[in-house]
């Protein structure tokens, strides 16, 4: 079969195409055949730098959607020939993968493999962050970094139909701020605040005449997660959901938690799927759910074909591409 796989650390030309054994399920997997895989920021981080490599050579690829292949042993619930959209954990860049049966969910009526392959990491986490771990309510503020990405997208859809006040988010030019405002943004700030960040707080409050902002969302971690933290309203929640910058982990204690009683959460799909399979269980079922009845939408914004890798790390590396990326493998 054909796969993808980085033998060294760099630029996106490292990704190459291989000729590969198929795999076989182990007990308690899956082996899907790949009609397309999801292209995350999660790969470019483990090809430039090794987030989440155990060893080299190392093959992409988070999420796929497809057709079983094979079931392993003590595997029920799913058969082979059925549809599904799956949590690879790694190695979904490639004609068949492997997933563990807990994280192999079948596809509702109505979803398509292509949109089905936009689904497995952004409508779980999307979910999590206005309801599960976000708790947003009726009448509250949203700050949304990143705005026009898989998760931004999402997240505008489902903090409107939960009733937010107003839902503010961050993108880095004006044409990501013109695909945010379709997918239910009320007002977009455009800038680079990690490098300006007191910029941030300064538009969070002028926006929401010194208040500050319910619940902030940030994928992003250091300089723009202190801001973030400066941003929020008194008893104002901030969940932590990603290091884009790469950033040292940033402590946050009492002279920042106490003056207003705000609090800081955190939320990572990948690691649900370890700790607590049952949870991220109920989470894809919701958010499938409302995908099927048009509640949300993830807009595919570009299809590569698979030998073509690198051409997707390009575009979402040089920050200029909204909604999903897709490989196109079968």
């Amino acid at each position: 079969m054909r796969a993808i796989e980085l033998a060294e650390y760099g630029c996106p030309e490292v990704l190459k195409t291989v000729e590969a054994e198929v795999p076989e399920p182990g007990p308690g997997q899956v082996s899907i055949d790949v009609a397309y895989a999801g292209v995350n920021f999660a790969d470019l981080k483990a090809r430039t730098e090794g987030y989440r490599v155990t060893a080299l050579p190392f093959r992409p690829g988070l999420e796929v959607s497809g057709r079983i292949r094979a079931v392993g042993a003590g595997v029920t619930g799913l058969v082979v020939g059925q549809e599904v959209a799956a949590l690879t954990g790694g190695g979904g860049y490639a004609e068949v993968a492997v997933a563990d049966a807990v994280t192999v969910f079948p596809l509702p009526a109505g979803i398509d493999l292509r949109t089905a392959a936009t689904l497995p990491t952004v409508l779980p986490t999307a979910q999590a962050l206005v309801h599960a771990v976000g708790r947003l309510q009726p009448g509250e503020t949203v700050l949304v970094h990143g705005a026009a990405g898989g998760v931004g997208t999402v997240v505008g859809r489902l903090a409107k139909a939960a009733g937010a006040g107003a839902v503010y988010g961050t993108v880095s030019s004006p044409a990501k701020a013109e695909h945010a405002r379709r997918h239910g943004y009320d007002e977009l700030f455009t800038g680079d605040f990690e490098r300006d960040p007191r910029a941030l707080e300064k538009a969070v409050r002028a926006a929401t005449g010194g208040r500050g902002v319910d619940l902030v969302l940030d994928p992003v971690g250091g300089e723009t997660l202190k801001a973030s933290l400066a941003s929020l309203a008194v008893f104002g929640r901030l969940v932590s959901f990603g290091n884009a910058s790469s950033a040292e982990p940033w402590h946050v204690g009492q002279p920042e938690l106490y003056p207003t009683g705000v609090s800081v959460s955190g939320f990572s799909v990948l690691m649900l799927a370890k700790t607590g399979p049952d949870a991220l269980r109920a989470l894809a079922e919701q958010a499938f759910a409302k995908v099927a009845d048009g509640t949300v939408t993830l807009p595919v914004t570009a299809e590569f074909a698979l030998a073509d890798a690198a051409e997707a790390h390009r575009l979402m590396g040089s920050r200029t591409s909204t909604g999903k990326l897709l490989l196109k493998v079968a």
